[in-house]
């Protein structure tokens, strides 16, 4: 073994030099595709091309562990040279923290189904945390450790009359360089933290400062946007929530901008190949039968909330008040902003949880979330859930829906 060793640590120095090289490639690819998959405009504009995104995340994700394997193997030589060198062993600390924590974090959050959602959403705000952490930190090593800002040699302001004599400034006598240096280290720190700081507090009030959910969702709720009177009063099953209240909370993705509705645009419509179209306005609509369940709600990009209390109209029930005509295949959902649309088989809607909503917990389904009404796919991912649903058809063949037709899965079971 320490033969093995031995020869792992030949040439030890331009080893450090190149794994160095490696983990800031890896950095900032991982940085890069991360931004894509979670950036709404991406999402959209990229297609089929965002899967493939997400697959060398994953990779590069899985491979950033090797160099970190490697160092370890080499650590114990470089830690003694760091022995009068604080803040490198500092440093090294760490990126090696950071690294570790990435890869654990994402191996999770990429077996998310073997883990289970409680631990793959814990995973999500980790690899969030320290994505929030450590980009800012390695982008402000990387630039401070540039070699202009590094080597005072490069930047020694000579007298040009003493040059010609041959009397340039020494590079290591006392310069005003030195204070220049620091006042631009200290200038790419407020710069980095004046940045990213607003959007960083934000993301943590909502992600660690709403242990359980109830605090974000409560402010979505104050913030609707629809103004559709009157609100639906919920079961005895509903409120309090039979679920006990939402676990986690939930994230706001939209391909377009969240649309509002109030009673005088909003109305619900089930036509196509049916034996009976119908078209209800909100106040008909809200005094129909309604039901309760308890389910989870998974996102395709890893998080969930669990033990919803769901309060609506299950699907089954409106497809058999309106009558499925014999040539009808599909079930086809339309979203209230113009652009999202989805389908189910007869078969998947026929599922006793796929549920037509208006409440969620007791309460009227914010705009953030989808409502006033949305589609909820408790056994499949999210973006088969409609938000904003406003009109059911029924179609004889198939439908491509928005996601699919970028590339996601037409079933999308958990």
């Amino acid at each position: 073994m320490s033969g093995l060793l031995e020869r792992l640590r030949k040439g030890y120095g331009k080893k450090l030099v190149s794994l160095h090289a490696w983990n800031g490639w890896i950095v900032v690819i991982l940085a890069l595709t991360g931004l894509v998959l979670i950036g709404g405009f991406w999402r959209g504009f990229l297609g089929e091309g965002r899967v493939w995104i997400k697959w060398l995340h994953i990779v590069v994700g899985i491979a950033s562990i090797l160099p970190v394997v490697y160092y370890l193997l080499l650590a114990g030589k470089h830690w003694k040279q760091l022995k009068q060198k604080p803040w490198q062993r500092f440093n090294v600390l760490v990126v090696l923290a950071l690294l570790l924590g990435w890869f654990v974090s994402g191996v999770l959050l990429w077996q998310f189904k073997a883990v289970g959602p409680g631990v793959s959403n814990a995973a999500l705000v980790v690899h969030d945390l320290l994505t929030w952490i450590g980009l800012p930190y390695i982008i402000y090593h990387s630039i401070t450790r540039v070699k202009w800002l590094k080597e005072p040699s490069r930047r020694t302001i000579k007298n040009d009359a003493c040059a010609t004599e041959g009397q340039g400034l020494h590079p290591a006598a006392p310069q005003p360089v030195y204070t220049r240096k620091a006042f631009i280290r200290g200038a790419i720190g407020a710069g980095l933290a004046v940045t990213l700081g607003p959007s960083f507090l934000k993301w943590l009030g909502s992600s660690l400062g709403s242990a359980g959910g109830s605090q974000t969702i409560d402010k979505l709720i104050e913030e609707n946007a629809n103004t559709l009177v009157p609100d639906p009063v919920p079961l005895p099953a509903s409120a309090p929530p039979m679920g006990g209240g939402a676990q986690g909370h939930f994230r706001v993705y939209t391909v377009t901008p969240i649309p509002a509705f109030s009673n005088g645009n909003w109305s619900f419509t089930i036509d196509g190949l049916v034996n009976k179209s119908f078209k209800w306005n909100w106040e008909k609509f809200v005094a129909l039968k309604r039901t309760v369940q308890v389910s989870d709600f998974h996102c395709v990009t890893g998080w969930s909330v669990y033990k919803n209390t769901w309060e609506g109209i299950p699907l089954k029930t409106l497809l058999k008040e309106a009558g499925v005509k014999p040539n009808a295949k599909t079930v086809k959902f339309y979203s209230g902003d113009g652009v999202y649309t989805d389908t189910l088989t007869l078969e998947q809607a026929d599922m006793d949880d796929v549920m037509v909503a208006v409440m969620h917990d007791g309460k009227p389904i914010p705009s953030d979330l989808g409502g006033p009404v949305r589609l909820i796919v408790p056994k499949m991912y999210a973006y088969k859930s409609v938000k904003w649903l406003n009109r059911i058809e029924l179609i004889e063949g198939e439908h491509v829906g928005y996601w699919e037709e970028r590339g996601y899965s037409n079933d999308a079971w958990v």
